[in-house]
Protein backbone atom coordinates (compact mmCIF):
# COMPACT_ATOMS: atom_id res chain seq x y z
CA UNK A 1 0.00 0.00 0.00
CA UNK A 2 1.35 3.45 -0.93
CA UNK A 3 1.82 6.18 1.64
CA UNK A 4 -1.04 8.18 0.14
CA UNK A 5 -3.39 5.21 0.21
CA UNK A 6 -2.43 4.40 3.78
CA UNK A 7 -3.11 8.03 4.82
CA UNK A 8 -6.53 8.00 3.15
CA UNK A 9 -7.40 4.80 4.96
CA UNK A 10 -6.51 6.32 8.31
CA UNK A 11 -8.46 9.51 7.62
CA UNK A 12 -11.60 7.82 6.32
CA UNK A 13 -13.30 7.34 9.71
CA UNK A 14 -12.57 10.95 10.69
CA UNK A 15 -13.92 12.23 7.38
CA UNK A 16 -17.09 10.25 7.85
CA UNK A 17 -17.52 11.57 11.38
CA UNK A 18 -17.07 15.17 10.31
CA UNK A 19 -19.49 14.71 7.43
CA UNK A 20 -22.17 13.25 9.66
CA UNK A 21 -21.72 15.63 12.56
CA UNK A 22 -22.25 14.80 16.21
CA UNK A 23 -25.25 12.55 16.84
CA UNK A 24 -26.73 12.91 20.34
CA UNK A 25 -28.48 9.52 20.08
CA UNK A 26 -26.30 7.09 18.10
CA UNK A 27 -27.91 4.07 16.52
CA UNK A 28 -27.60 0.77 18.38
CA UNK A 29 -24.87 -1.40 16.84
CA UNK A 30 -27.42 -3.86 15.46
CA UNK A 31 -28.99 -1.09 13.36
CA UNK A 32 -25.87 0.85 12.37
CA UNK A 33 -25.91 -0.48 8.79
CA UNK A 34 -29.63 0.02 8.24
CA UNK A 35 -31.02 3.30 6.98
CA UNK A 36 -34.49 3.18 5.50
CA UNK A 37 -35.16 6.68 4.23
CA UNK A 38 -35.51 5.67 0.58
CA UNK A 39 -36.49 2.03 0.98
CA UNK A 40 -39.85 0.59 -0.01
CA UNK A 41 -41.97 -2.14 1.54
CA UNK A 42 -42.63 -5.23 -0.54
CA UNK A 43 -46.22 -6.30 -1.30
CA UNK A 44 -47.58 -8.02 1.84
CA UNK A 45 -47.81 -11.81 1.83
CA UNK A 46 -49.84 -14.08 4.08
CA UNK A 47 -47.55 -16.04 6.42
CA UNK A 48 -49.74 -19.08 5.79
CA UNK A 49 -50.37 -22.23 7.76
CA UNK A 50 -49.81 -23.35 10.45
CA UNK A 51 -49.87 -19.77 11.83
CA UNK A 52 -53.11 -18.72 10.14
CA UNK A 53 -56.30 -20.76 10.36
CA UNK A 54 -60.01 -20.28 9.71
CA UNK A 55 -60.14 -18.70 13.18
CA UNK A 56 -58.79 -15.22 13.99
CA UNK A 57 -55.04 -14.58 14.31
CA UNK A 58 -53.85 -11.06 15.12
CA UNK A 59 -51.92 -8.97 17.69
CA UNK A 60 -48.60 -10.46 16.58
CA UNK A 61 -45.05 -9.89 17.85
CA UNK A 62 -41.65 -11.34 17.00
CA UNK A 63 -39.17 -12.28 19.71
CA UNK A 64 -35.85 -10.38 19.82
CA UNK A 65 -34.08 -13.19 17.91
CA UNK A 66 -36.96 -13.39 15.38
CA UNK A 67 -37.27 -17.14 16.03
CA UNK A 68 -40.49 -17.03 18.07
CA UNK A 69 -43.76 -15.56 16.88
CA UNK A 70 -46.25 -14.58 19.57
CA UNK A 71 -49.82 -13.82 18.55
CA UNK A 72 -53.44 -13.81 19.69
CA UNK A 73 -55.92 -16.40 18.43
CA UNK A 74 -59.35 -17.73 19.27
CA UNK A 75 -58.60 -21.10 17.66
CA UNK A 76 -59.66 -24.33 19.32
CA UNK A 77 -57.59 -25.53 22.26
CA UNK A 78 -57.44 -22.28 24.17
CA UNK A 79 -58.55 -21.28 27.67
CA UNK A 80 -60.76 -18.30 26.83
CA UNK A 81 -62.24 -16.21 24.07
CA UNK A 82 -58.75 -15.17 22.92
CA UNK A 83 -55.40 -16.58 24.05
CA UNK A 84 -51.73 -15.90 23.41
CA UNK A 85 -49.96 -18.56 21.34
CA UNK A 86 -46.33 -18.96 20.23
CA UNK A 87 -44.71 -20.63 17.23
CA UNK A 88 -41.01 -21.37 16.72
CA UNK A 89 -38.67 -21.74 13.77
CA UNK A 90 -35.11 -23.04 13.61
CA UNK A 91 -33.76 -20.11 11.56
CA UNK A 92 -35.02 -16.86 10.10
CA UNK A 93 -35.52 -18.49 6.69
CA UNK A 94 -37.02 -21.69 8.18
CA UNK A 95 -40.75 -22.47 8.21
CA UNK A 96 -42.84 -21.86 11.31
CA UNK A 97 -43.68 -24.89 13.43
CA UNK A 98 -47.13 -25.62 14.83
CA UNK A 99 -48.15 -22.92 17.36
CA UNK A 100 -48.54 -23.84 21.04
CA UNK A 101 -50.75 -22.16 23.63
CA UNK A 102 -48.73 -20.35 26.33
CA UNK A 103 -50.79 -22.16 28.95
CA UNK A 104 -52.76 -21.25 32.09
CA UNK A 105 -49.99 -19.24 33.74
CA UNK A 106 -50.53 -16.50 31.13
CA UNK A 107 -53.92 -17.27 29.58
CA UNK A 108 -57.25 -17.27 31.40
CA UNK A 109 -60.92 -17.72 30.63
CA UNK A 110 -60.93 -13.98 29.80
CA UNK A 111 -59.48 -12.37 26.67
CA UNK A 112 -55.67 -12.27 26.82
CA UNK A 113 -54.21 -10.43 23.85
CA UNK A 114 -51.57 -8.20 22.32
CA UNK A 115 -48.24 -9.79 23.31
CA UNK A 116 -45.11 -7.63 23.19
CA UNK A 117 -41.64 -8.77 24.29
CA UNK A 118 -38.84 -6.61 25.67
CA UNK A 119 -35.55 -6.43 23.80
CA UNK A 120 -33.74 -8.46 26.46
CA UNK A 121 -36.40 -11.16 26.24
CA UNK A 122 -37.22 -11.15 29.95
CA UNK A 123 -40.56 -9.28 29.85
CA UNK A 124 -43.86 -10.12 28.18
CA UNK A 125 -46.50 -7.39 28.07
CA UNK A 126 -50.11 -8.00 27.04
CA UNK A 127 -53.61 -6.73 27.76
CA UNK A 128 -56.52 -8.57 29.34
CA UNK A 129 -60.04 -8.06 30.63
CA UNK A 130 -59.52 -10.61 33.43
CA UNK A 131 -61.01 -9.83 36.85
CA UNK A 132 -59.03 -7.76 39.34
CA UNK A 133 -57.86 -4.98 37.03
CA UNK A 134 -58.19 -1.22 37.22
CA UNK A 135 -60.87 -1.07 34.51
CA UNK A 136 -62.46 -2.85 31.58
CA UNK A 137 -59.13 -3.80 29.98
CA UNK A 138 -55.68 -3.55 31.59
CA UNK A 139 -52.05 -4.10 30.61
CA UNK A 140 -50.05 -6.80 32.42
CA UNK A 141 -46.42 -7.91 32.51
CA UNK A 142 -45.01 -11.40 32.95
CA UNK A 143 -41.34 -12.10 33.63
CA UNK A 144 -39.00 -15.01 32.92
CA UNK A 145 -35.42 -15.74 33.95
CA UNK A 146 -34.49 -17.60 30.76
CA UNK A 147 -35.11 -15.41 27.68
CA UNK A 148 -34.99 -18.48 25.42
CA UNK A 149 -37.70 -20.46 27.20
CA UNK A 150 -41.11 -19.49 25.82
CA UNK A 151 -42.91 -21.50 28.48
CA UNK A 152 -41.14 -20.15 31.56
CA UNK A 153 -43.31 -17.06 32.00
CA UNK A 154 -44.26 -16.27 35.59
CA UNK A 155 -47.69 -15.17 36.84
CA UNK A 156 -48.61 -11.83 35.20
CA UNK A 157 -48.71 -8.64 37.25
CA UNK A 158 -50.97 -5.64 36.60
CA UNK A 159 -48.92 -2.55 35.68
CA UNK A 160 -50.95 -0.46 38.10
CA UNK A 161 -52.68 2.94 38.06
CA UNK A 162 -49.87 4.84 36.32
CA UNK A 163 -50.71 2.83 33.20
CA UNK A 164 -54.16 1.35 33.73
CA UNK A 165 -57.33 3.32 34.42
CA UNK A 166 -61.06 2.73 34.72
CA UNK A 167 -61.33 2.70 30.93
CA UNK A 168 -59.60 0.63 28.21
CA UNK A 169 -55.82 0.16 27.77
CA UNK A 170 -54.26 -1.95 25.01
CA UNK A 171 -51.42 -2.20 22.48
CA UNK A 172 -48.30 -2.22 24.74
CA UNK A 173 -44.83 -1.55 23.32
CA UNK A 174 -41.70 -1.22 25.48
CA UNK A 175 -38.77 0.64 23.90
CA UNK A 176 -36.17 -0.82 26.22
CA UNK A 177 -33.06 0.04 24.21
CA UNK A 178 -33.20 3.73 23.36
CA UNK A 179 -35.12 5.35 26.20
CA UNK A 180 -34.40 3.38 29.34
CA UNK A 181 -35.55 5.30 32.39
CA UNK A 182 -37.41 7.92 30.35
CA UNK A 183 -40.71 7.86 28.48
CA UNK A 184 -40.34 4.45 26.88
CA UNK A 185 -43.60 2.51 27.22
CA UNK A 186 -46.22 3.15 24.52
CA UNK A 187 -49.84 2.01 24.62
CA UNK A 188 -53.34 3.03 23.59
CA UNK A 189 -56.11 4.30 25.85
CA UNK A 190 -59.77 4.52 24.85
CA UNK A 191 -63.30 4.66 26.26
CA UNK A 192 -64.78 1.44 27.58
CA UNK A 193 -66.00 0.52 24.11
CA UNK A 194 -62.41 0.29 22.90
CA UNK A 195 -63.10 2.83 20.14
CA UNK A 196 -61.23 6.10 19.66
CA UNK A 197 -57.77 5.20 20.96
CA UNK A 198 -55.23 7.87 21.85
CA UNK A 199 -51.52 7.08 22.17
CA UNK A 200 -49.85 7.41 25.56
CA UNK A 201 -46.29 6.97 26.77
CA UNK A 202 -44.98 6.34 30.29
CA UNK A 203 -41.63 5.71 32.00
CA UNK A 204 -40.85 2.07 32.82
CA UNK A 205 -37.87 0.54 34.59
CA UNK A 206 -35.88 -2.25 32.96
CA UNK A 207 -37.74 -4.80 35.04
CA UNK A 208 -41.12 -3.55 33.83
CA UNK A 209 -42.34 -1.32 36.67
CA UNK A 210 -44.04 2.02 36.02
CA UNK A 211 -42.03 4.99 37.34
CA UNK A 212 -44.62 7.68 36.75
CA UNK A 213 -47.92 8.57 35.09
CA UNK A 214 -48.56 8.20 31.38
CA UNK A 215 -48.81 11.27 29.15
CA UNK A 216 -50.57 11.79 25.84
CA UNK A 217 -48.54 11.64 22.60
CA UNK A 218 -50.52 14.14 20.49
CA UNK A 219 -48.55 13.51 17.29
CA UNK A 220 -49.58 9.83 17.32
CA UNK A 221 -53.17 10.34 18.41
CA UNK A 222 -55.62 9.00 17.45
CA UNK A 223 -53.74 5.70 17.39
CA UNK A 224 -52.64 2.61 19.29
CA UNK A 225 -50.69 -0.63 18.81
CA UNK A 226 -47.31 1.02 18.22
CA UNK A 227 -44.18 -0.85 17.19
CA UNK A 228 -41.05 1.26 17.62
CA UNK A 229 -37.76 0.66 15.83
CA UNK A 230 -34.98 -0.33 18.21
CA UNK A 231 -33.24 3.05 17.87
CA UNK A 232 -36.46 4.86 18.82
CA UNK A 233 -36.65 6.90 15.61
CA UNK A 234 -39.44 5.22 13.67
CA UNK A 235 -42.87 4.08 14.79
CA UNK A 236 -45.61 2.22 12.94
CA UNK A 237 -49.05 2.13 14.54
CA UNK A 238 -52.70 1.58 13.70
CA UNK A 239 -55.24 4.34 13.45
CA UNK A 240 -58.70 5.06 12.07
CA UNK A 241 -57.75 8.70 11.48
CA UNK A 242 -59.02 10.42 8.31
CA UNK A 243 -57.06 9.85 5.12
CA UNK A 244 -56.75 6.09 5.35
CA UNK A 245 -57.69 3.42 2.84
CA UNK A 246 -59.84 1.29 5.15
CA UNK A 247 -61.48 1.19 8.57
CA UNK A 248 -58.07 0.87 10.26
CA UNK A 249 -54.73 1.53 8.57
CA UNK A 250 -51.04 1.37 9.37
CA UNK A 251 -49.32 4.74 9.75
CA UNK A 252 -45.65 5.66 10.12
CA UNK A 253 -43.89 8.51 11.89
CA UNK A 254 -40.21 9.32 12.44
CA UNK A 255 -38.08 11.64 14.57
CA UNK A 256 -34.46 12.80 14.54
CA UNK A 257 -33.75 11.60 18.08
CA UNK A 258 -35.62 10.13 21.03
CA UNK A 259 -35.81 13.63 22.51
CA UNK A 260 -37.66 15.12 19.52
CA UNK A 261 -41.39 15.05 18.76
CA UNK A 262 -42.71 12.59 16.20
CA UNK A 263 -43.30 13.82 12.65
CA UNK A 264 -46.76 14.09 11.13
CA UNK A 265 -47.80 10.47 10.49
CA UNK A 266 -48.00 9.22 6.92
CA UNK A 267 -50.23 6.45 5.63
CA UNK A 268 -48.35 3.27 4.70
CA UNK A 269 -50.21 2.96 1.42
CA UNK A 270 -47.93 0.15 0.20
CA UNK A 271 -49.20 -2.06 3.04
CA UNK A 272 -52.78 -0.95 3.62
CA UNK A 273 -55.96 -2.15 1.96
CA UNK A 274 -59.64 -1.26 2.07
CA UNK A 275 -59.99 -3.86 4.84
CA UNK A 276 -58.74 -3.54 8.44
CA UNK A 277 -54.94 -3.48 8.68
CA UNK A 278 -53.55 -3.34 12.22
CA UNK A 279 -51.28 -4.69 14.99
CA UNK A 280 -47.85 -4.07 13.38
CA UNK A 281 -44.59 -5.47 14.79
CA UNK A 282 -41.02 -4.86 13.59
CA UNK A 283 -38.41 -7.57 13.39
CA UNK A 284 -35.22 -6.92 15.36
CA UNK A 285 -33.50 -5.19 12.42
CA UNK A 286 -36.70 -3.41 11.29
CA UNK A 287 -36.44 -4.93 7.82
CA UNK A 288 -39.57 -7.03 8.29
CA UNK A 289 -42.97 -5.87 9.45
CA UNK A 290 -45.68 -8.33 10.43
CA UNK A 291 -49.26 -7.20 10.94
CA UNK A 292 -52.85 -8.42 11.03
CA UNK A 293 -55.41 -7.93 8.29
CA UNK A 294 -58.80 -9.27 7.28
CA UNK A 295 -58.17 -8.48 3.61
CA UNK A 296 -59.23 -10.96 0.92
CA UNK A 297 -56.92 -13.92 0.33
CA UNK A 298 -56.63 -15.01 3.94
CA UNK A 299 -57.62 -18.15 5.82
CA UNK A 300 -60.31 -16.74 8.10
CA UNK A 301 -61.06 -13.54 10.00
CA UNK A 302 -57.85 -11.69 10.76
CA UNK A 303 -54.68 -13.30 9.40
CA UNK A 304 -51.03 -12.42 9.97
CA UNK A 305 -49.24 -10.92 6.98
CA UNK A 306 -45.66 -9.76 6.42
CA UNK A 307 -43.66 -7.34 4.30
CA UNK A 308 -39.93 -6.69 3.95
CA UNK A 309 -37.75 -3.77 2.91
CA UNK A 310 -34.10 -3.28 2.11
CA UNK A 311 -31.88 -0.56 3.60
CA UNK A 312 -31.37 2.55 1.48
CA UNK A 313 -28.65 2.05 -1.08
CA UNK A 314 -29.02 -1.76 -1.09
Amino acid sequence: MTTTARLLTLLAPLTLLLACGSDPDPLPSGLSAFFFGNSEWSPPVNVGAPINTDATENNCALSPDDLSLYFTSNRAGGFGGADIWVAHRACVECPWETPVNLGPTVNTASGDQGPSISLDGHLLFFYSDRPGGEGSNDIYVSRRANPKDDFAWEAPVNLGPNINTAIFEAGPEYLQSAEDGELNFYFGRAPVTGVGFSMYVAPLTRDGKARGPAVLVPELSPGTGATVRTDGREVVFLSARPGGLGLQDLWVSTRRSVHDPWSTPENLTALNSTAMDRHPSFSSNARTLIFASNRPGGFGGDDIWMSTRTPSGH
